[in-house]
């Protein structure tokens, strides 16, 4: 986790946390996932038994740390540039890539004239940084409520292709559900 926050941090992002704890809200709403979402399945989460004092929206381990990019935007006009590292919870079947809590890295840029290459050329500059010159990464067309176009991305690693995580441009209803304009602001988005 040091060494992630000490690579994009040289990329001029900046750490943000936020709560394990959420409200359907940030977890969901301002995310673009609508209410009948299979995302939204209460056996694909681990809703808590208690509502939210604020808004009395029920209360959940966050599935996602992009809460987190909720939180900062909410509160930070753009030029947005950060990063948030984090425990996540899904109830899903344990196997080699898959468990009840698992640590994401999840990363957002916000401001005027935001593009895909700009998210492809960070995403390069990381694996590369990270794991040395000889890593290659592939994006796949994909779908997230959250961002569009969406992309899978994929680094190839000790003879296999492994799907490190999912990314895209920042959906126009996301940048306003925090109240930027989306004809002034363009941004993208990556969890891993």
């Amino acid at each position: 986790i040091d060494e992630f926050k000490d690579i994009l941090g040289r990329f001029g992002f900046t750490v943000a946390s936020g709560p394990e704890i959420e409200d359907e809200f940030h977890n969901f709403e301002a995310l673009n996932i609508p209410a009948d979402h299979p995302a939204r399945d209460p056996l694909d989460n681990f809703y808590l038994s208690t509502v939210s004092r604020l808004n009395h929206s029920p209360l959940l381990l966050r599935s996602q740390t992009s809460t987190v990019q909720i939180r900062v935007m909410e509160k930070q006009t753009p030029p947005v540039r950060i990063i948030a590292l984090g425990r996540v919870y899904r109830p899903d079947q344990v196997d080699e890539t898959h468990y009840p809590m698992f640590h994401q890295m999840e990363g957002l840029l916000v401001d005027r004239h935001v593009t895909m290459a700009d998210l492809k050329s960070v995403l390069r500059m990381f694996a590369t940084s990270y794991l040395g010159t000889e890593v290659h990464i592939r994006f796949r067309p994909s779908f997230f409520p959250f961002t569009e176009p969406s992309v899978e991305v994929d680094m190839h690693w000790e003879d296999r292709w492994i799907e490190m995580g999912g990314a895209g441009m920042v959906d126009p209803n996301v940048l306003r559900a925090v109240g930027y304009d989306p004809d002034e602001f363009s941004g993208f988005a990556f969890g891993l």
